[in-house]
């Protein structure tokens, strides 16, 4: 069976191998994908990113990077079944993929999830490579004038540039796998890609469990004083919780922390919004839609750089189930959803106005 990973290797020689396998090539008519995740619970199909599936091209396992010492391959018509039209997989009766009806969460509604130890889906994961013949782009560019001249002008130049994230648990790199798993970490690969001369550093400022509240209560140790060239702050995920932050004053709290970015430090940022967590989540507000809209109006109202990261995930939730892509069942990515939100990132304009 043709393997997509080792297509990509072939292909991409080593920057495929820093991509961790998951990368998307648009053409005329086939997108390849990697990486897309799924839980399936019974036997009941769970559906991929794309429909219209190219027969064997198809590569199913339980890791998100295929070359793991734990990877397991899983085979078609003993372990899963795969409907290629609708691009949908479904486990077989004795499928040794795990059957996720079997997660602590699953069904539960307005669940606690204090009153769960040990709850999240990475058990229950398994990963799909697959080529489609619909031409897709997950990077949807948003109308937006080119915002980062400084920053391309410095990666040009070449030599040091501090890449500095700014966030909530996701952007501290909540339940991604591994730290180069993490979106900060891809879009940092992607810019030396882009810049070879530059000598791109990436530093984590970002703290579970904050909101803007907190994270303008630590904008002085964590941002200012690190001398960053590019900040990437994205909040909302706790501002958006029941009994947070109402939305007019999580949109004037970004507005002050990218402020104080630029007059302190002289460095450009990167606004992104967040998705919505689980729907059965007790504590969440599910107003996730308010408060990106609000993240896109502090941006306009900057003139700062957008990633639209709730956009591209409501167009792939339009297949998708949300459990497919939480890696805690709740509010965190998983290590495909983390390479969602470095293709929000990679949509934001880089190229001098014109």
């Amino acid at each position: 069976m043709f393997q997509i990973s080792t297509w990509l290797r072939l292909a991409f020689g080593a920057f495929a191998l820093t991509c961790s396998g998951c990368t998307t090539l648009s053409g005329a008519t086939n997108t390849v994908i990697a990486g897309d995740s799924l839980v399936l619970a019974g036997t009941a199909p769970g559906n991929l990113c794309l429909a219209d599936v190219v027969r064997d091209t198809v590569t199913v396992r339980n890791t998100y990077e295929p070359d793991q010492p734990h990877t397991v391959l899983y085979e078609e018509g003993v372990d899963y079944t795969i409907d290629y039209g609708k691009g949908a997989i479904a486990r077989t009766p004795d499928s040794r993929i795990p059957d996720f009806s079997t997660n602590m969460l699953y069904g539960q509604k307005d669940f606690d999830h204090n009153q769960f130890t040990g709850f999240g889906n990475a058990a229950h994961f398994v990963f799909a490579d697959y080529v489609s013949r619909t031409g897709f782009s997950f990077a949807q560019p948003v109308a937006q004038p080119a915002l980062l001249p400084k920053t391309l002008a410095k990666l040009q130049a070449g030599g040091p540039f501090k890449l500095l994230a700014y966030g909530d648990s996701i952007t501290a790199g909540g339940d991604a796998s591994a730290r180069h798993l993490q979106f900060q970490e891809h879009y940092a690969r992607h810019l030396a890609a882009l810049f070879p001369k530059a000598m791109i550093e990436v530093e984590n400022g970002a703290t579970g469990g904050d909101s803007t509240v907190q994270g303008l209560a630590r904008l002085e140790e964590k941002v200012l004083t690190r001398s960053p060239d590019l900040v990437l702050v994205g909040f909302g995920m706790n501002d958006h919780n029941i009994n947070s932050v109402p939305v007019d004053q999580f949109e004037e709290n970004l507005v002050t922390i990218v402020t104080r970015i630029r007059e302190t430090t002289g460095a450009e940022a990167i606004l992104y919004s967040a998705f919505p967590p689980n729907d059965d989540w007790k504590y969440g507000s599910h107003r996730m839609e308010a408060y990106a809209a609000a993240t896109q109006r502090a941006a306009e109202r900057l003139q700062c750089a957008f990633a639209d990261v709730y956009g591209l995930w409501m167009r792939v939730l339009e297949r998708k189930d949300p459990p497919s892509l939480l890696g805690n069942n709740i509010n965190h990515p998983n290590d495909f959803g983390h390479w969602l939100y470095f293709q929000a990132l990679t949509s934001v304009p880089l190229d001098m106005p014109r």
